[in-house]
């Protein structure tokens, strides 16, 4: 029997199903379409631009939200009202408390002792009866049972090897001296310098504080009357003692009571000075010693402040003790 014939797949089909085949063709075509259109238009620069500018439309409208309205701007009426509040509610530290405070720890009580012995001639115990005492006992008195306190004065350190400026006449005639620190400790002391045409000795303490802070001295070269001092002290051993005033005139002229010396190109001040005080600093606001204090102007037999101190420039003070000038 023979077998039907086989045709071959690549043979075109029947006209009447070729529609049928076809139908689905343009549904299935219809997605694809779709997406094509879209990416064209997502690749059109005009679209980008439309989107970034919505984009950033959309930020600046978020952080306008959340930033608020702009702070006001500072005047300067504002900082001078703050200014002047805090000066109404604040009172403002002393000037001359702070210029005590930085020179306070270089100040020491200086006090000289005689001999009992060289009291029983004239000029010693007349010597003697004119130096101030210590009016409070607990600082002072007698070193020994030989020697006997002859005076009290005021010093200051110059350098924190225990280098410290006085009064010549503070120490002079002494057979021994003695200093205390601001720290309490008590030391013996060796003059090792004077310049008697300035009333200044130098001395050399023996044992020091393990802090030693030694003052700051500055010029005077722009030191003028009027502006602000302070003088720091042992008056009549009362101490340490701060008084405060201004610079009264410069290159002033001193002679002591005696008539026996005179001095020149001095400071002249105001702050309270009295028998003690003599060897102490004369300082600045900012506790820079600019000179020793020397003198006081009283014509009475009492000698006590009257309101015009006198001090020797600081720059002739240091070259008392072998230091260069400013």
């Amino acid at each position: 029997m023979r077998r039907p014939a086989m045709y071959s797949a690549s043979r075109p089909a029947p006209a009447q199903q070729a529609p049928a085949a076809a139908q689905p063709a343009p549904e299935a075509a219809q997605p694809s379409s779709r997406r094509h259109r879209l990416r064209l238009a997502a690749a059109s620069p005009a679209v980008m631009w439309s989107a970034i500018v919505l984009l950033a439309a959309l930020l600046a409208m978020s952080l306008a939200m959340n930033m608020g309205p702009a702070p006001r701007k500072i005047t300067q009426a504002d900082i001078n009202a703050a200014v002047l509040k805090t000066l109404e509610t604040q009172p403002l530290p002393s000037e001359y408390a702070k210029a005590y405070e930085v020179i306070r720890p270089s100040v020491v009580r200086v006090v000289s002792y005689v001999k009992k012995s060289r009291l029983k001639d004239e000029k010693a115990a007349r010597l003697h009866a004119t130096r101030p005492k210590m009016l409070d006992p607990a600082q002072g008195g007698e070193k020994d049972d030989d020697e006997i306190e002859a005076g009290v004065g005021t010093g200051v350190v110059i350098v924190d090897k225990g280098i410290i400026l006085t009064n010549l006449h503070v120490v002079s005639g002494a057979d021994s001296v003695k200093v205390t620190f601001s720290d309490g400790l008590e030391a013996t002391a060796t003059i090792t310098g004077a310049q008697p045409e300035n009333d200044l000795a130098v001395l050399q303490a023996h044992k020091i504080p393990d802090d030693m802070i030694a003052a700051t001295m500055r010029s005077t070269g722009d030191l003028a009357p009027g502006h602000k001092a302070l003088v720091v002290g042992f008056p009549f051993g009362i101490g340490p003692s701060a008084s405060g005033g201004v610079i009264s005139g410069l290159n002033r002229s001193f002679r002591s009571p005696e008539g026996k010396q005179e001095m020149t190109n001095l400071i002249q001040f105001d702050a309270a000075a009295n028998p003690g005080n003599s060897g102490g600093p004369l300082v600045t606001m900012d506790g820079e010693v600019v000179g020793i204090v020397t003198a006081i102007l009283n014509p009475t037999p009492a000698r006590t402040f009257l309101g015009i101190g006198f001090a020797v420039p600081i720059e002739n003070a240091a070259q008392a003790a072998g230091l260069p000038p400013f």
